[in-house]
């Protein structure tokens, strides 16, 4: 497996895929932070911390990640090498992970140099420090259980299909629907007693929760349940379509 993990990282870092998503996910935060006179710009807030990043990152994962897992199988089928990769003497699960992994890995290296940002804010705050940190790293974790999270979506829409363009669009629409769909049916009030249930279902408030610095283990058991779901479920799908086949 480790040597298929190499392989995949290989993949994204010796093409454009790899370097393309860090550039956008700093470029396009970094905008919104600095630039932009909006709602996420940290000078215009008058306040040190980084609120708007951890408002504004889960958006760009939305479209990012999915961009990043797109390939990982759609490519393989298209190309005619799944037959080939499953002749490996790894397991299909193995394979799975390797490739969830490589996806994880690369949205951890988007994430590394956003940490200047948190730098120039602890330097800049008046005094200098004066930020929360214990709410900084628990949204700087919550994100990335966020972004592993739509890595294991994304590599699930992937295993339906060979087209990228396809897993692409299915990927966006089932991340969406985990993180804002149960919160707009929680919105709705109509459910009564079970509002909160529905609304626990969704990752945004599970990413709210780690948001606040305070690391529930109900909120960490979750993100491995449904990745853990998300992996089955593409493990489920591509044994059904080798049968198929």
């Amino acid at each position: 497996m480790l040597t298929l993990l190499k392989k995949e990282l290989r993949l994204f870092l010796t093409s454009l895929t790899g370097y393309t998503v860090i550039v956008v996910f700093l470029v396009t935060t970094g905008l919104f932070l600095w630039v932009f006179p909006l709602e996420y710009n940290v000078l215009q807030s008058g306040f040190a911390n980084l609120n708007g990043l951890f408002m504004l990152a889960p958006f760009v994962f939305l479209f990012l990640v999915p961009a990043i897992t797109m390939r990982s199988f759609a490519e393989e089928r298209r190309n005619g090498t799944m037959e080939l990769l499953f002749t490996q003497p790894v397991s299909d699960l193995e394979i799975i992970l390797a490739k969830y992994l490589a996806g994880v890995v690369l949205l951890l290296f988007s994430l590394i140099p956003s940490l200047i940002y948190l730098i120039t804010v602890y330097q800049y705050g008046f005094p200098a420090g004066n930020i929360d940190m214990g709410a900084t790293w628990g949204s700087y974790l919550g994100l990335f259980c966020l972004g592993a999270a739509f890595t294991a979506i994304g590599l699930f829409a992937s295993s339906l299909t060979d087209n990228q363009i396809v897993a692409f669009i299915v990927a966006v629409f089932l991340c969406m629907i985990m993180y804002l769909g149960f919160e707009f049916v929680y919105s709705l009030d109509i459910f009564g007693k079970i509002d909160l249930f529905i609304r626990s279902l969704g990752i945004n408030a599970h990413y709210t929760s780690m948001s606040r610095g305070v690391i529930d283990t109900r909120d960490v058991v979750y993100f491995l349940s449904l990745i853990s779901f998300f992996l089955l479920i593409t493990k489920i799908s591509l044994e059904k379509r080798k049968w198929e086949k």
